[in-house]
This record gives C-alpha cells, structure tokens and sequence, in this order.
C-alpha cells in the first residue's frame, strides 16, 4: 500500500486508487490512513465526523462508510489475485481490519510519506547536532519536497484530522527552520534572499524566520533591509499579538546597527555559558546568538 496524505490524500493498493470522492468516506481513510497499522477508535472516527454532535445513527452510517471503502478495496485486490497461490489471496477485511472498539488499515509492509519525512527529517536532525551542514541541509530538503501542498489538502477536516494537520504543519516548520538554518552554516544567504521573502509574508510572526532573514541580508550586504525587516515584525507582533520581539531578536537588531559580527545559529548545547536560554526561546527552531 502507498499512503500519501502530505498533499492531496492518495491511498493505493497494487498501485489503484482506493480513495473515494465522497467526503465522509475520504475523512475516514484520511484519518485510518494517518494512523495505518494502528487500531483507530470508532469513537474519534465518529468525532472526526460528526464533531461531538453524532446523530443517533452515527455507528451504522460509520459501518456503511467502511463497506464502501472495503469495495474500493476489493476492486484493487482482484488485480493481485489472479498471481496469488491458492488459499493466499487476500480479501478486504484482511486490508480494512474490524477490531474491537475501532478500526485498522492495515499497510502490508507499504509506504507512507508521513513516515518517510519523519525519518528523513529525523537524520536531517542529527546531522545538523554532528555539524554535518552539507548532509544536513540534504536530508532535510529531501524531507520536505515529499511536501506537496497542506497536509490533507482536499479533504474535510473535523476535529481529530485538524489537529493532526496542525501537528504535521508544525513538523514541517520545524524542518523547515532546520534546513535554512544548514544553509546560512553553508554560506547560501544569497540563495536564501528569495525564499525567505515568501516566508516571512506567509509566517508574520515567525521570529526564527525573521532572524534568519535578517542575517541573510546582512550577510548579504543589505543592512538597512535586514533592519526594516525587524521594524516590520516588531509592528506585527505589537499589532496583532500585544508582544515586543524576543530579546534575542532586539539584541540582533542592535548586533546590526553597530555592524557587530553575528554568528550563524546555533544548537543549545554549543551556545556559551551565561546564556539565559529561558529568555532565548522562540518556540520554533533553535535560539540565535550574536556577539
């Protein structure tokens, strides 16, 4: 089975699509395909769907959603049954499992773009703590082009798959920070002008991804835009949120008034003694320090 939910929901048996277009159907094989391999129970199935408001038929209309997904199911399989030894063929219920108190989809050793970003993103992120920048920036690339729109693009989200989207959005941030952050280590701060345009305007309170502009363009000869982009965050922040920047954004912002050297980010453990890392947390990514 391939499972691609990072995008557009693609689920696929033998390579034939098993994912219908009626929305409540797709929100159940969206959510059993996010958790594929593990039981997922009937009633976050049902909250999924009907949002704490089930109507009195919600478990027999869920059962009529897993038969129609068990007919897509069938349909791919009788393309692999006609290779099978006898007594071998495999039937929906072994694909779309019944247990009790939910329901399992059951991979069969197949792929997932979810668990591939983890895994990448994971050795990106190791690299990136060995000092390994190159390799680093790489990995972590390569976790992100498995990226191919927000996770569940055309599907209707209720509650339990929102919160997952919201979960997944934040990896991806997460990597994303990473890699930017591997390539200011690499000396890419031109190459990065252009992306960290889009992103700042899509992120407007974003710190890490502001700080990183900054010193992109500063390293890049373009001080006084590097400060107009701090001006820009401080309104927004003041604006929308009631907050000043992060004292590790005013201490940049002053780093580039005096055209003090700053030094590329940095993880935790190689910041100097003395840090106050309490007050350098940006939520997201990993604290900056400047000279």
């Amino acid at each position: 089975m391939r499972i691609e939910v990072l995008g557009v929901l693609d689920v696929r048996e033998n390579e034939v699509s098993i994912t219908p277009t009626a929305p409540k159907p797709r929100q159940v094989l969206a959510l059993l395909a996010l958790h594929a391999d593990q039981v997922v129970p009937v009633s976050a199935l049902i909250d999924e769907l009907w949002a704490g408001q089930p109507p009195r038929s919600a478990r027999t209309t869920l059962q009529t959603y897993v038969l129609q997904l068990r007919d897509l199911i069938t349909a791919a399989l009788e393309k692999e049954a006609s290779g099978e030894p006898q007594g071998a063929a495999r039937n929906a219920k072994d694909v779309l499992v019944t247990s009790p108190g939910g329901y399992m989809l059951v991979s069969g050793g197949g792929t997932s773009d979810v668990k591939e970003f983890d895994r990448l993103a994971g050795m990106g992120y190791r690299s990136m703590d060995a000092g390994d920048f190159k390799d680093a920036a790489r990995l972590l690339s390569d976790a992100l082009a498995l990226w191919t729109g927000s996770a569940f693009a055309d599907v209707q989200t209720g509650a339990q798959l929102e919160m997952e989207a919201q979960r997944l959005e934040e990896s991806r941030l997460c990597a994303l920070d990473q890699r930017i952050e591997a390539d200011l280590r690499l000396g890419r701060h031109r190459e990065l002008l252009a992306e960290l345009t889009v992103l700042t305007r899509r992120y407007r309170t974003h710190e890490n991804l502001h700080a990183q502009f900054m010193l992109a363009l500063h390293r890049s000869g373009r001080r006084g835009e590097a400060l107009d982009v701090y001006h820009r965050l401080r309104s927004t922040l003041v604006r929308d949120l009631g907050l000043e920047p992060s004292a590790r954004l005013r201490r940049l912002q002053q780093s580039i008034l005096v055209a003090a050297p700053e030094t590329p980010l940095v993880p935790e453990h190689q910041l100097p003694a003395g840090v106050p890392l309490s007050a350098e947390r940006t939520g997201r990514g990993r604290p900056l320090h400047v000279n």
